[in-house]
């Protein structure tokens, strides 16, 4: 009987032992999974200020996606999530301190601000987006290649390249595609 008895016990133990090998097998997966995702796929984001305003607002939930750019340099309008350049990592912000900003010039295009109207390339903008028009000049600006010029869509209260000047595109993170929170105005980012 007792042979039985620890026949039984060390069954369960095995049994028990392979049980949990095997949960925290699936749990490794799963971390694995989510690292590499949120790493070289996509990741959710927060909006931390009205710099984006009124397409996003502070609090609204987003994902990056990070796969586009691999085949495809950023283009004009889109909205991009970057680690903050040197400019604004000497004036104390941290590496890891996202900015959104939308995408206004690329590589070789003249940007400038006269009478509260962003002019690309000697042509105005037409920004349906915009909170309110920019109440400041730019002298005309050339983007330098490997870098972008970007603005908030909040123009008058945006820390973005017309302060700050150009930022590279070795510091984008990602493409602004989907808002996710609040549930009320869930959807795609145009």
């Amino acid at each position: 009987m007792k042979e039985n008895q620890k026949v039984s016990s060390n069954q369960v133990n095995s049994s028990l032992w392979q049980s949990t090998k095997d949960n925290l097998q699936v749990i490794f997966i799963a971390l694995a999974l989510a690292f590499l995702i949120r790493t070289f796929i996509a990741e959710p984001r927060y909006i931390p200020s009205d710099s984006m305003l009124p397409t996003l607002e502070q609090g609204d939930r987003l994902v990056i996606e990070k796969v586009s750019y691999y085949f495809h340099p950023p283009r004009q309008g889109d909205i991009v999530v970057f680690e903050p350049p040197l400019q604004l990592q000497s004036q104390g912000f941290q590496r890891d301190q996202a900015f959104i900003k939308r995408v206004i010039g690329t590589p070789g295009d003249t940007i400038a601000v006269i009478q509260g109207k962003v002019y690309v390339n000697d042509q105005p903008l037409t920004e349906n987006y915009i909170k309110e028009p920019p109440n400041y000049q730019l002298a005309p600006l050339i983007v330098p290649n490997e870098q972008l010029f970007v603005m908030g869509d909040n123009r008058n209260n945006s820390n973005d390249s017309h302060i700050w000047g150009f930022l590279p595109k070795d510091n984008i993170i990602g493409h602004a595609i989907f808002r996710f929170l609040p549930f009320k105005k869930i959807g795609i980012i145009n």
